[in-house]
């Protein structure tokens, strides 16, 4: 018989527990792994026997949806349920109208790379390019039942049906994937899951996010899917309602954690909730919102949706002054580094701008900078090249440990700066750089996340026992080398400024990089501290202190705890925070720069 673990691993590959369906009970004080968004009663429904019901009443009905959604299941379920009333339904179903596998692969083929290699390119693509020219208008539907179009790109075979749209978080789409239980769009095969991730990062979720924005306000009902026999489901015009209040007020998406080859053990030790037994914590996705969701609640049912529905439904509140710029992309990322007890990143750079336009299709590039939440007394930041680097050496040192798998003294080439809390490493793009162990990073960048060449890993494998990609090619197409020496010191370490005080309060600016196109303050209040947007986006995390409140102008006060990152949308205009502890409070803040040199280049690009 098979354990309660092996049923998992056959739709679901993770040692992270499931959403609950319900609320949970969240801790006293301290981080919330859950963290939601009250909508009143009577807005959030559970269950298929519910579902069914509405469509019951319906001529037609389309069931449309994103990939990994576990399609039988839907159908099979409200198809009971129906039946169970007594309704002939006829079901039409989009699979069968889409082109062969194998013309989708042709498709799909130059924006995916070389098998094994990390990356390919943005797509082009779209949804209709999935299916076989004039099949969509090929359905027929008359009277005598109730019809059901299912499937992804349902909604394009009827233009006034309303849509039923199933949706799933990336994290439990990712998760599906590495059980087999998903597969890439237009794809019958299961492949190696890093081949379904590049797949899914550079087609699936540009041409079906592209999509979604698309269907706006013809969605009648917006479901969760990420339960394996059941879901959560909210009319749109609610959840519209719940998006505009939190386009005014103050958010978190839901976070979610991964294990990594170098990953420590702080955020299992901190952070509540968090299953112990994983080997380590490498990365919280505090705030990388290409792949995470924010939750719901009524009546204590939650519904998780994926947070590109905010900026599709209401981008220019969250945005202001910058949402022409941006549009539907949200620019700034949070997410936490934990390497306590842990190992060294690789040693790694990140794309030019044009680099990664040319090559990947991106918009932005990887721009970063590491924030030290907490560290050991040995902790240190590898950042920029020593004195006098020869970059001819370098890259043979480099090539040699790669294929011989030698070590390397790499403070030979790369300098090494002690750690402390509260510093901030700039990391502008071509910049060589590594977290050492024994830090609790909080890296702050621009949304770009998996551009990472890797140059040297301290020959060690991966979690799965295999070698981790080396890009030295991409890296020393990249590497700014006039980074070295005491440059390094002067321009690549923040040196903050207090610009603002008052009795018990000042604001310390952490100057960024020229090339970052975002800034950072740190607000320290012993009592309150008002914090106006300006009409610009605000990412914050409590950085030091217990916990704080913060209220809008509209009145409405949230909590929040140590470490936790929420977001103040610019139409909120102003808010208050108090500190609830003893000790001074922290806030770490996070916006775009009135202005910067892409920002025009990003509008002409539009």
């Amino acid at each position: 018989m098979n354990s309660g673990r092996e049923k998992q691993l056959e739709w679901r590959e993770s040692s992270q527990p499931l959403l609950p369906l319900h609320n949970h009970r969240q801790p006293a004080n301290g981080y919330n792994i859950y963290p939601t968004h009250a909508l009143g009663t009577g807005k959030i429904f559970t269950g298929y026997a519910t579902l069914a019901a509405w469509i019951a009443t319906q001529p037609i009905v389309l069931i449309d949806g994103y990939t990994g959604i576990c399609w039988d299941t839907v159908q099979q379920s409200l198809d009971q349920e129906l039946q169970q009333q007594g309704l002939r339904v006829k079901w039409h179903y989009t699979v069968p109208l889409l082109k062969p596998a194998q013309e989708v692969q042709q498709l799909v083929a130059p924006f995916i790379g070389e098998e094994g290699d990390v990356w390919g390119t943005r797509t082009t693509l779209t949804l209709t390019d999935f299916f076989q020219p004039g099949a969509l208008n090929t359905l027929q539907f008359d009277t005598s039942a109730i019809h059901i179009v299912i499937g992804t790109g349902a909604a394009l075979t009827h233009t006034l049906a309303p849509v039923i749209y199933l949706d799933l978080p990336k994290n439990e789409l990712q998760y599906r994937m590495r059980a087999g239980a998903a597969t890439n769009l237009g794809n019958t095969q299961v492949e190696a899951y890093n081949e379904m991730y590049k797949r899914a990062y550079f087609v699936d979720w540009v041409v079906l996010n592209n999509y979604k924005q698309s269907l706006g306000k013809r969605i009648t009902i917006m479901t969760d899917t990420q339960w394996r026999n059941t879901l959560s489901w909210i009319f749109n015009t609610d959840l519209q309602a719940g998006i505009d209040s939190l386009s005014r007020n103050t958010f978190r998406v839901r976070p979610w954690f991964e294990a990594g080859a170098w990953g420590g053990q702080w955020m299992k030790e901190h952070i509540p909730g968090l299953n112990r037994e994983e080997t380590n914590y490498a990365w919280s996705f505090e705030m990388i919102v290409p792949e995470n969701g924010v939750i719901f609640e009524s009546d204590n049912n939650l519904l998780e949706i994926p947070f590109e529905w905010l900026m599709f439904y209401r981008h220019n509140a969250i945005l202001g002054n910058h949402a022409d710029i941006f549009q539907y992309e949200f620019p700034i990322r949070f997410d936490f580094l934990d390497t306590f007890d842990g190992g060294n990143l690789s040693i790694q750079c990140h794309p030019f701008l044009q680099y990664i336009r040319d090559n990947f299709g991106e918009n932005i590039t990887q721009d970063e900078t590491y924030y030290i939440l907490d560290c050991k007394d040995d902790a240190g930041v590898y950042l920029g090249f020593q004195q006098g680097i020869n970059p001819a050496a370098f890259r043979n040192a480099l090539e040699n440990s790669r294929d011989n798998q030698q070590p390397i003294n790499i403070t030979d080439y790369v300098q090494l700066h002690k750690a402390a809390k509260h510093d901030l490493f700039l990391i502008p793009n071509g910049t060589i750089h590594s977290a050492g162990a024994n830090n609790l990073v909080l890296e702050i960048s621009a949304t770009p996340y998996i551009f990472t060449f890797k140059m040297y890993d301290w020959l060690r494998p991966g979690l799965d026992g295999k070698p981790r990609s080396i890009s030295i090619d991409h890296a020393f197409n990249n590497l700014d080398f006039s980074r070295q020496g005491a440059i390094v010191t002067q321009q690549l370490r923040s040196v903050p400024t207090t610009i603002k005080a008052g009795t018990d309060w000042q604001i310390v600016h952490v100057p960024t990089h020229a090339v970052h196109f975002y800034d950072v303050h740190r607000l320290e209040f012993d009592t309150t501290i008002t914090v106006p947007t300006g009409n610009c986006c605000l990412v914050l995390m409590l950085v030091e202190g217990t916990s704080i409140n913060v209220t809008t102008a509209g009145g409405q006060t949230t909590v929040y705890h140590y470490a936790e990152t929420f977001v103040i949308p610019a139409a909120a205009e102003v808010c208050t925070f108090t500190n609830n502890g003893s000790q001074r409070a922290k806030v770490v803040q996070a916006f775009l720069k009135p202005e910067h040199p892409i920002f025009n280049d990003l509008i002409s690009g539009k």
